[in-house]
């Protein structure tokens, strides 16, 4: 199921830099994603060969501190456990993007100490990830992702894509509450033009201004707010 790679980027470690692999498939149909071949036609990219891809990562290894995980959604993968072993073995560090609706792989990739670094992107207010699927969303995965992650020994970013309309002031309070206490935040601004639907690359993104609004309600919940893209 890994579909891409790039040479580096980078990891969420200061002064590190890191391969990003894509996965692709999705338990979400996110209508703004920005990665929408990987979710709706992962069958349209060829699966990478995994022993020679660890051979590749061995070669880099004198010039990268470790891999980033992408997608689509790599927690979907069943073999994902036993490949990090392998990447870990190569004395690499571990970066996984994630939506957080697998709490159960996640919980097994810390435990496992397969991770050192998780982003988890919080797409807006649980109740209505119902709106980001073409399918019914039980939001008590991605609460339950959340507790691991507040507990968890490794380095946590929780992530907003500020989307009109699905994102406003009472999705971040919300939000908020749930991640009160976490190191960091970030709110990305939204760049419609790779949208999945095509209705909403006709999205106008929020202003500097609007940003700002949500990232100061934000701080009221997490001491630490990035902006990015703004």
């Amino acid at each position: 199921m890994i579909k891409g790679f790039q040479g580096t980027s980078l990891l969420d470690f200061p002064g590190r830099v890191a391969s990003l692999l894509f996965w692709g498939g999705c338990n979400l149909t996110c209508p703004f994603c920005h990665n929408p071949a990987l979710v709706i036609a992962p069958g349209d990219f060829p699966d990478l060969d995994r022993d020679a891809l660890l051979q590749d990562l061995a070669g880099r290894r004198p010039f990268i501190d470790g891999v980033v995980l992408s997608g689509g959604e790599p927690t979907l993968d069943p073999s994902l456990p036993d490949w990090l072993t392998a990447v870990k073995a190569l004395g690499l560090a571990v970066k996984l993007d994630t939506n957080g609706l697998r709490p159960d792989v996640i919980a097994r990739l810390i435990e496992d100490r397969l991770v050192d670094s998780l982003a988890i992107d919080l797409k807006t207010a649980p109740w209505r990830y119902g709106e980001l699927h073409r399918a019914p969303v039980d939001p008590a995965p991605l609460t339950d992702s959340i507790r691991l992650a507040l507990a968890a020994p490794v380095s946590v970013e929780f992530r907003t894509t500020c989307v009109p309309g699905i994102v406003g002031e009472a999705d971040i309070r919300a939000l908020g509450e749930l991640i009160r206490g976490a190191a960091r935040w970030t709110l990305q601004q939204y760049h419609p033009a790779p949208a999945l639907d095509p209705a909403w690359r006709e999205l106008v993104p929020c202003t500097a201004d609007q940003l700002a609004g949500l990232a100061a309600i934000a701080r009221e919940y997490v001491p630490e707010v990035v902006l990015r893209g703004g």
